[in-house]
């Protein structure tokens, strides 16, 4: 059975005493329930604090990105082997602003993948169209095609991993996917893991996530959570579309 997920990415935010807050208010007001859980991925610099606010509860914490590399010349990396060596249970791989910024193509998500799953950590791997794919019908070509790069890779290790569909013209923009819209893309993700056997993997929907959107959007039959920017900075936001 697949279990629900909502996983917090912090982007470039932070600060040891605003961290120190919203960890502590999140875990107060979060009531873990068997098949709901919940993650927040924070910069590398915060990790340790994350680490250690969080560990003995039934919160998890990732990195927003990892290398591709196990170990080497790669100044200014961090790998999946240095994550997993403290604690670090989920990598984001993919991400749109990853893509667009730093030029990370379909086939370096893909290693980020494999590499991440290597040490026992779980990917979560990004995909989703631009709004001039979108508006070009070209959104299923861009989402397969970024899927099947990483499912080619990661081979019988499709079932570990978490996919998250993020259509770009909704990242921070105010826009939002209507449920049924989302629930379109969701569907033929899951008819694509579902051939490759990863049955239960969850499928997230990340863009623009509100608290006043979450419940339609998790009523859909295949948005299993969601990976929520912006909103997971503020812990009653975060923790109202966790319940959601």
């Amino acid at each position: 059975m697949r279990g629900k997920l909502v996983v917090g990415n912090w982007k470039m935010n932070g600060g040891l005493a605003a961290n120190k807050t919203l960890l502590a208010e999140i875990k107060s007001g979060w009531a873990a329930q068997r098949g709901r859980n919940i993650a927040v991925c924070a910069p590398y610099p915060y990790l340790a604090q994350v680490s250690a606010a969080l560990d003995a509860t039934p919160i998890a914490w990732g990195a927003q990105d990892v290398s591709e590399h196990d170990s080497g010349a790669f100044t200014g990396e961090v790998s999946a082997r240095m994550l997993a060596e403290f604690g670090c249970r989920y990598a984001i791989v993919g991400h749109s602003e990853r893509r667009q910024h730093y030029g990370d193509t379909d086939a370096v998500v893909a290693a980020k993948a494999v590499a991440t799953l290597a040490v026992g950590l779980t990917p979560i791997a990004c995909v989703g169209e631009t709004l001039a794919e979108r508006d070009a019908g070209a959104t299923m070509a861009v989402v397969s095609r970024q899927l099947e790069a990483v499912l080619g890779a990661v081979g019988e290790n499709a079932v570990k991993i978490v996919v998250a569909y993020e259509p770009v013209w909704a990242i921070g923009t105010g826009r939002t996917a209507s449920p049924e819209e989302a629930q379109a893309v969701h569907a033929r993700v899951r008819a694509r893991l579902e051939h490759s056997g990863a049955t239960d993997v969850p499928v997230l929907y990340g863009g623009s996530v509100k608290p006043d959107n979450a419940k339609a959007l998790f009523a859909m039959a295949d948005i299993d959570g969601g990976l929520i920017g912006g909103a997971s900075l503020k812990a009653a936001e975060f923790l109202a579309i966790a319940g959601a």
